[in-house]
């Protein structure tokens, strides 16, 4: 029996910020080992020098996605159990589809590709072939927001009736003004359509809002009326939604990437018929839970939480988790799921598929496509 897999990765240069967060990730619960990668096509050198750095043979060290996947799935037993895509946006579709064809389970960063139709044929792969397809938004990995999901869940706030949903930055303020030049082409590639797709803020971090959301009511968005504000930009940097949910609740999703003195400001709230349920990103180990007609309550990670979210806790109360922990909950529970499927195991348990998927990911696709066809008609509702 297995106790370990061997894992590949498809860009994440050593520079590269997402990529690092991966290699760490994984590495938190020593379950998978980085065997080869593809980390460059563009910069042979920096490929290269990635790849000695994690002690990768030359041999495994591929110059494009397509050779990579070729040859990792003609290797046989000691071929790669999975690959992690951490590209631009523009290249997940290919790449993920590639690597399906071959079989090889997938971590992908998100959004999962470009349009509605890419994104429904990956699923499509996905169940045909076997594969595990696994799409990293972060924030479902942390403990309160799954210690939310369980609570609400078990009616502790009712019925849900209103959501809503920010997330809130400022590194884009100096792209708006009077002193911005409107000619000016930002060298930031998620401003580039050609390698970002129809949406930057609503893509990059609205479909976080919308996912994490989803993840903890269990009701989807249904329908979407949105304003996406470009600034003479080519695409969004501040987008303000009105969204009706799959139960007929209703609520308003906002993103921005202008919003002067915010810096990650992911934050939930969940009204019920019988209370609310309130989370923070900036303040991850805490969530603030009021029942109707009692006073509010703090519950903070280790020391309030129950079932699965309790299960997941790695270190004492008091001691903060962060991103990098969030997303290793998501490997351990995505790397567990392949080791069962190694070992000839069922992932038949309540939490066994517990990360987010490729279904998510088409249901994120269609959030951005929705949002940028209703900007584009005035703001009527489009269902999705």
């Amino acid at each position: 029996m297995r106790t370990t897999l061997r894992y590949g990765q498809v860009g994440g240069t050593l520079n590269a910020f997402i990529g690092g967060v991966h290699r760490k990730a994984v590495a938190i619960d020593e379950q998978a080992q980085l065997v080869a990668g593809c980390f460059s096509a563009h910069n042979p050198e920096a490929n290269a020098q990635t790849g000695r750095h994690y002690g990768i043979e030359a041999g495994r060290i591929y110059s494009d996605y397509r050779e990579m996947a070729e040859a990792e799935a003609a290797r046989g037993d000691d071929r790669i159990d999975f690959v992690v895509i951490c590209t631009p946006n523009n290249t997940h579709y290919e790449v993920a589809r590639e690597f399906i064809l071959k079989g090889i389970h997938i971590v992908c960063e998100k959004p999962l590709c470009f349009t509605v139709a890419q994104a429904e044929e990956l699923c499509r792969l996905a169940k045909e072939r076997g594969v595990l397809f696994c799409v990293t938004y972060t924030y479902t990995g942390y403990n309160m927001v799954k210690q939310a999901k369980q609570m609400i869940a078990e009616g502790a706030i009712g019925k849900v009736i209103d959501v809503k949903g920010e997330y809130l930055q400022d590194w884009l303020i100096d792209e708006v003004g009077d002193s911005v030049n409107p000619d000016k082409k930002l060298s930031v590639w998620r401003m580039n359509p050609e390698f970002s797709g129809i949406s930057n803020c609503v893509g990059d971090i609205g479909t976080h809002i919308e996912e994490t959301v989803a993840y903890m009511t269990g009701s989807p968005v249904r329908r979407v009326a949105a304003v996406l504000d470009t600034f003479d930009h080519p695409l969004d940097l501040n987008a303000n939604m009105l969204v009706e949910f799959e139960n007929g609740a209703h609520g308003t999703f906002s993103c921005s990437q202008v919003a002067a003195g915010h810096y990650n400001g992911l934050a939930i709230r969940i009204f019920g018929t019988k209370g609310s349920i309130e989370w923070e990103q900036e303040h991850p180990d805490f969530l603030k839970y009021t029942p109707k007609g009692e006073p509010s309550r703090i519950y903070t990670r280790a020391a309030h939480t129950s079932g699965h979210a309790a299960d997941i806790n790695r270190i004492p109360s008091g001691h903060p988790e962060g991103l990098t922990m969030a997303f290793a909950n998501i490997y351990r529970t995505f790397t567990s799921a392949v080791l069962n499927i190694v070992n000839g195991k069922a992932n038949d348990g309540e939490w066994d598929l517990d990360f987010p998927t490729v279904e998510d990911g088409l249901r994120g696709v269609k959030f951005i496509d929705g949002c940028v066809r209703s900007s584009k008609a005035g703001s009527a509702w489009v269902e999705l």
